[in-house]
């Protein structure tokens, strides 16, 4: 497909072509799975390193607030300097220390490993921010949501992949796989997002200002976007949400009441592809009929999903049905909540990205921490009261937000 490029001028930067979006999507899925890779296997960490499922949930949740400080402490500079060049420096340094997870023969060591690795997870969002530049805005749901599907079949590869792995070769194997899948980004990623010519790239330096001013505008800009920080806790509390689910299910999976191993764990996260089909639709849907009308009624299919996890949840089989309607729209509403705001002003996008990811990271992380201790607590039904409450607070929170913008209109 042939390169499209804007006629505002000779400065306007290139459209990107459908191959090379779906490149991007390909490039997030590998980025993000690096974070996943434990959710099946979390059992196996444990025994490996002599710890208890309480302790285990450490490292998700540090990943997590890491990756939330990272995002924070450098994301912002993507309104400054080249996405493509910081991009390459994030992927080679995620590389760098899932290196150091795959050989750690200590507990400290894997989880300081798997701290800085979210410490630099940084390209997946600052990928969207580069094409949201150089889509039209008639395409901005349906490529938000094909990016969003990449960065769910991320997830979903991870989680099938690492516990058939781990079965049979050890969770070692798991990392050193994903070191080279992470080698090969690092070569391929500069020509993916090579779509840029010279006067595109001037056009595109954004801000000027000093680093410590860029950070200081982040709080500005939030400040005056109360629709950004309205979903960011909404899609804090539904990634907190997701990762307590995956996490409390891959301990009641390998329990002594269900007795199954981590590649069973994998074979239900395959549930996830069904986010695959629908992502893309619901974000075209959302394009026509607004994006918090369509969270809101994403947010009540996804309540009701929830509420079947604990009847549904003592077989294998009857599990199908809650993931398979939970996995169906959860992610949408992360794509409706950023419809919110990447339609806005070019180069503030960078930095209102910086705080809703933030606060989404801090959710997955408080959903990371009560996850594996409301489980050990209170078993399966604990873990099902937790995201029945996080997924009741989402429903009223997306309400009041369609609410009052069908009052402003």
């Amino acid at each position: 497909m042939s390169q499209v490029t804007v006629e505002a001028g000779p400065n306007a930067p290139a459209f990107l072509t459908r191959r090379q979006e779906f490149a991007l999507a390909v490039s997030i899925s590998v980025v993000c799975a690096n974070a996943y890779y434990i959710h099946p296997i979390i059992s196996e960490v444990a025994d490996t390193f002599g710890v208890g499922k309480a302790e285990i949930g450490i490292v998700p949740a540090l990943n997590q607030l890491a990756l939330a400080l990272g995002i924070f402490l450098l994301l912002p500079l993507g309104d400054r300097y080249s996405n493509r060049r910081l991009s390459l420096i994030f992927v080679c340094a995620q590389t760098v220390f899932l290196l150091g997870m795959a050989i750690s023969d200590s507990f400290a060591l894997f989880t300081l490993a798997s701290t800085l690795l979210g410490f630099v997870t940084i390209a997946p969002y600052l990928i969207p921010a580069f094409v949201s530049k150089r889509v039209g805005p008639e395409r901005l749901g349906e490529v938000t949501a094909l990016l969003t599907s990449g960065l769910v079949f991320g997830v979903l590869f991870s989680r099938v992949g690492a516990g058939i792995i781990a079965e049979t070769f050890g969770w070692r194997t798991v990392y050193w796989g994903a070191v080279g899948l992470m080698a090969a980004v690092s070569v391929l990623l500069p020509l993916i997002m090579r779509t840029e010519n010279k006067q595109s790239s001037e056009a595109s330096k954004g801000s000027t200002q000093s680093y410590g001013a860029l950070l200081a505008s982040v709080f500005t800009l939030a400040k005056s976007n109360r629709d950004m920080l309205w979903s960011g806790l909404i899609q804090g509390l539904n990634f907190g949400s997701f990762i307590a689910v995956w996490l409390g299910l891959a301990l009641h999976i390998t329990s002594d009441a269900m007795g199954y191993g981590v590649d069973t764990v994998s074979y239900l996260a395959g549930i996830a592809i069904v986010s695959i089909i629908m992502t893309p639709r619901l974000g075209l849907w959302a394009d026509r009929v607004g994006a918090k009308r369509a969270r809101w009624f994403a947010s009540v299919v996804q309540l009701v999903g929830i509420a079947l996890l604990y009847p549904m949840g003592w077989s294998v089989w009857t599990l199908i049905v809650p993931l398979v309607i939970i996995n169906a729209v959860g992610p949408s509403i992360d794509v409706t909540g950023r419809m919110t705001f990447l339609s806005l002003e070019p180069e503030n996008r960078t930095r209102l990205s910086t705080t809703y990811i933030v606060i989404m990271f801090v959710g997955g992380a408080l959903g990371s921490i009560l996850g594996t201790s409301v489980y050990d607590w209170g078993g399966w039904a604990g873990t099902c009261a937790l995201v029945g409450l996080m997924s009741f607070s989402i429903l009223t929170l997306s309400f009041v937000s369609h609410r009052a913008a069908r009052s402003h209109t």
